[in-house]
Order: structure tokens, then sequence, then C-alpha cells
């Protein structure tokens, strides 16, 4: 019989089954990648920068509140509340919101309401993110752009305003390690340094 992981229970796994079941037939924009693969790898990114358990779970199910039918209840009942207001912090409150408006909004909850924990799991999804788009560029080139709703400029001008606001909350702890490798993804995709 196979051992779980000891720094983590079984919650954990019931998260992966809920975000498996949310995120079912959905895939990673412009491909064919299960999306699925995305809120794993930011748990895998809070595991290993050594995460309490209750922000990977949220890690795992930060996209279930604004991109699946998935209820706060369904969130808040079996994981709690801790867990079920992080998702809450990290979804977009208006999907339908133009994109400059939601990355404004985004912008302004990092700056200036969002917990050390929100933050936590934030650096990791946008991190993860950059992964994605780096690889994307390698095997599409620069006609990668065309998947997004805005050019590269604007994810240049969004993603770099990330990188300043990270760096700005994020000064201590399993945090720094993240800002400094989503720092680095930003220049490796965008060329230059940001501000």
């Amino acid at each position: 019989m196979p051992q779980t992981a000891k720094a983590y229970s079984l919650k954990l796994y019931d998260a992966i089954d809920l975000a498996a079941w949310a995120h079912r037939g959905q895939v990673r924009k412009g491909t064919e990648i299960p999306y699925l693969v995305h809120p794993l790898a930011v748990a895998g990114i809070l595991i290993r920068a050594n995460c309490p358990e209750h922000l990977v779970i949220a890690g795992i199910l930060h996209d279930t509140l604004e991109d699946t039918p998935v209820t706060l209840e369904e969130i808040q009942s079996p994981f709690g509340r801790e867990v079920a207001d992080l998702v809450v912090a990290l979804s977009e409150p208006d999907k339908k919101a133009p994109w400059e408006e939601r990355k404004a909004h985004t912008l302004d909850h990092l700056e200036h309401k969002a917990t050390p924990d929100v933050l936590l799991v934030s650096v990791a999804d946008k991190l993860d993110n950059m992964h994605a788009i780096r690889e994307g560029l390698a095997s599409d080139g620069e006609a990668f752009w065309l998947r997004f709703n805005r050019p590269r400029e604007d994810q240049k001008w969004y993603y770099q305003r990330l990188v300043d606001v990270f760096e700005r909350r994020i000064s201590a702890g399993a945090g720094v390690a993240l800002v400094h490798a989503f720092k680095l993804e930003v220049v490796r995709v965008f060329g230059e340094n940001p501000a």
C-alpha cells in the first residue's frame, strides 16, 4: 500500500480530487494541456517552498471559484474558512470586466489588501504562468501572444507591475525565493529587468 506524505493530510488529496472534477475538460489557453496541470504546478511550487497545507490546498483550488461551477460552500465545508477565504481573495471578482480593470484590481488588491498567505499563493500562481508563457514562446515564437486578450506589451506591463508589488510586499520567509524566481522568469520572457 502506498504511503501518504507525512507532512500533509488526506485533505490535500481531497482538494486534488475536487480540482480534477472542477477543471475536467478545461485546457490551458491555446493548448491541449489539461488545465489541472496548472493548479497542481502551483501546489508543487508551494510544497517545495515548505508552505503549510492550507496554502497548498488554496493553490490547488485557486481558480475553482472564478473558472468552474464550484461554490464557496463546496470549498469551505471540507477545507475550512481559511482556505475558502484565500480562494476568494485569489479570484477576480468580475471575469466580464475589461482586462485593464481586472488587472488593475488584482494589482491594487495585492498591493494594499492581500494577506501574506494570499501573496504567497499569488506569486506561486504567477510564477507557474510565467513558466507556461516561456514554454509557449519557445515552441510558438511571437505568435504565442495571439492566445491572449492583450498583446505582449500589455502583458509585460502587468507582469512587471506584479514584480514591483511582490518585491515591496514580500520581504521575508519562503516568499522571497519565489519572488526572485518570478522576477527571473519575467526577465527571461520580456528581456529586461523590471524597474
